[in-house]
């Protein structure tokens, strides 16, 4: 397990640029945090970090964006849905092997393909930019 701090949006961003190059194919992050507490923000330093020079938004509304970086990259929120409805969007067979899988809202999803790191983001009450982020799994493995 590995733990981060951040204390802006940029350093945030910075975090997840700096994940992104040692991500591999069939890597999934499942990313855990209260509404705001910056997992788009995480994940579009990712998605940058990763070479995509499109406009990263959270696909709330679509579900899932899909981006052609380094590695393909599927985008996925699963904040509008419940566990059960989660089942339907068929998540195994748009996991991609050759790229990477990055799920917002993770807890409402039973099972998630790929090797699987999990991200916990937490943010300090009394320091509304301050972040702790915790990663766990094959990501945090190879960082050590």
């Amino acid at each position: 397990m590995r733990e981060f701090v951040t204390i802006s949006e940029s350093e945030t961003r910075d975090l997840g640029r700096g994940w992104a190059e040692i991500l591999e194919p069939a890597d999934t992050l499942a990313i855990y945090g209260i509404l705001g507490s910056g997992k788009t923000v995480l994940i579009q330093g990712i998605i940058q970090g990763l070479g995509v020079t499109d406009r990263v938004q959270s696909p709330s509304f679509v579900l899932i964006r899909t981006y052609a970086g380094r590695l393909p990259v599927r985008h996925v929120d699963l904040y509008r849905l419940q566990t059960d409805e989660v089942e339907g969007l068929y998540l195994e067979e748009i996991f991609d092997e050759s790229g990477v899988m990055l799920v917002e809202w993770a807890e409402r999803a039973r099972y998630l393909p790929g090797l699987v790191s999990e991200v916990n983001i937490k943010y300090n009450k009394g320091e509304e930019n301050q972040r702790r982020i915790k990663l766990e799994g094959p990501l945090a493995e190879r960082l050590s």
